[in-house]
């Protein structure tokens, strides 16, 4: 049999894919969310590239509450760096399984004392969680904080949520951020002995 080719659909994913096939038990409502949801993560992802090309370039916006102005004018003003990627490198490890890239950091110190900012670009509808800065600021620690002789409880950790036109502002607990480190370091261990039992 001649079949035929679909070169330009290769590599793609389909809304309608046979692999996601819950598909075909929807309403008409709950495929158009999870349309819109999907497109709507879509346009984040577009949203986080804009605000990363406009830090670096210093290229500030219309002061105002809109969510993306406001993210990328604070992120411009405390001279935080965009995308970042934080990864946690046990001893010997070549391939950590705790990493992640924060949207905006910046680590200063200042006339109070050092401050590590981490700010977050919310776009979608579910609320953002500050657990996720949480991480972001352990991942520095576990991978900054002995070159820079720093540990949780000499630092100010200030994270920010950019989310529905609004700023969410939180200072972190350095023992909260003590504690997760250790559970991060075990759990880091945890999956790496399971994924080697499983011979990957």
């Amino acid at each position: 049999m001649q079949w035929n080719d679909h070169w330009r659909l290769e590599g793609r994913h389909a809304y309608l894919s046979p692999s996601k096939y819950h598909w075909i038990r929807y309403s008409k409502d709950k495929l158009e969310h999870k349309v819109d949801n999907e497109l709507k993560a879509q346009e984040g992802t577009e949203l986080h590239e804009l605000a990363k090309t406009l830090i670096k370039k210093k290229i500030r916006l219309p002061r105002n509450n809109k969510t993306l102005n406001a993210y990328v004018n604070d992120a411009i003003g405390f001279r935080m760096t965009p995308e970042v990627v934080l990864a946690y490198y046990p001893p010997g490890c070549t391939e950590p399984e705790f990493f992640g890239t924060a949207d905006a950091i910046s680590f200063e110190v200042t006339d109070e004392g050092p401050i590590l900012r981490i700010h977050d670009l919310k776009t979608g509808l579910h609320p953002g969680h500050f657990d996720q800065l949480k991480l972001y600021a352990v991942l520095w620690f576990l991978e900054y904080g002995k070159l820079y002789k720093v540990k949780p409880h000499d630092v100010t950790i200030a994270l920010r949520i950019y989310q529905h036109d609004t700023c969410l502002q939180l200072v972190a607990d350095p023992d909260e951020i003590v504690a997760i480190m250790d559970w991060g370091k075990e759990a880091h261990d945890i999956v790496k002995k399971r994924k080697e039992a499983w011979g990957d």
